[in-house]
């Protein structure tokens, strides 16, 4: 029987350390095996009639150890997470660590919790923070130029940037690495692609950016780790002051949508929607401060 450990590290991150026995190995071999032969091909039978010992001969084992893999890690996966009532909020990373035929096998599995928020004193930060940047600026002799006055749009989006800033200074909350790993990886995809699709190579991009690939995965992780932050303070913000959606929230919003189709989607996707609006609830909680 699979046998595991588990090591809490910092940042809300788990490692489990996972041995196999080679039995238990044989007989996840067995099951692959098993599935895969339902749709083996082979010169002069049909899809899925291959005889048992033809395939086990003409069957790669690379092929019949990619199968138990794919679906041995992530079964001792979810076991280990039920038993020891762990909690990730994303998908994990599998690592194969140890793999030899006729020993056991060892694995590790990293996953990311929901990371602890610590508010401490963030409403008198969010208060100073705002209070210092409507104070009038000193005069200085010889510089008459005038501002141009601030609309009122203007003045609520620079309350709520200073706010936030505010927020991510006072404010502990410590993302998980893998969190941030698996987000920067999607956005370097993304730049990658848009390169290509307007002729370009990443390296000409970087040069017309003047930067150099560590600058910009460095730029792109403070963004990814910010963004993440305030998003897991907002809702801490709003478990402390209980802020909730109603169903009456809901139904404003959803009735203000007039097209049928897109109202049926916005209510199969109402637990989104419900996110997104308590998460404003919050923005507006600290304007209000």
């Amino acid at each position: 029987m699979a046998t595991h450990t588990v090591k809490k590290q910092p940042k809300s991150t788990v490692e489990l350390f996972v041995k196999v026995p080679w039995t238990e190995i044989q007989t996840a071999y067995t099951e692959a095996f098993n599935h895969l032969l339902t749709s083996f091909e082979y010169q002069g039978f049909r899809k899925g009639k291959v005889p048992r010992d033809i395939a086990e001969k003409s069957m790669p084992k690379d092929t019949v150890y990619g199968q138990l893999i794919r679906k041995l890690m992530p079964t001792l996966y979810e076991e280990i997470v039920k038993k020891e009532g762990l909690k990730p909020i994303m998908n994990p990373k599998l690592e194969l660590v140890k793999a030899k035929e006729n020993e056991e096998w060892e694995m590790k599995i990293t996953l990311a919790e929901k990371p602890e928020v610590k508010l401490k004193n963030y409403k008198k930060a969010v208060q100073e923070a705002k209070k210092k940047a409507t104070e009038p600026e000193i005069w200085v002799p010889g510089k008459d130029e005038k501002k141009p006055e601030q609309t009122e749009a203007q003045k609520k989006e620079k309350s709520l940037n200073v706010s936030l800033e505010a927020l991510l200074k006072e404010v502990e909350c410590e993302i998980p690495p893998l969190l941030i790993e698996e987000e920067l990886e999607r956005r370097l995809a993304q730049i990658v692609d848009d390169v290509q699709k307007i002729g370009l190579t990443v390296d000409k991009y970087l040069q017309t950016r003047n930067m150099t690939m560590d600058a910009l995965k460095e730029r792109l992780s403070k963004e990814i780790t910010d963004t993440y932050r305030l998003e897991f303070i907002l809702q801490a913000i709003a478990d402390s002051e209980k802020l909730e959606v109603t169903q009456t929230d809901l139904a404003t919003l959803l009735g203000n949508i007039k097209d049928e189709k897109a109202k049926k989607e916005a209510e199969a996707n109402s637990y989104f929607y419900a996110s997104v609006m308590r998460k404003q609830k919050a923005l507006d909680f600290i304007i209000g401060l």
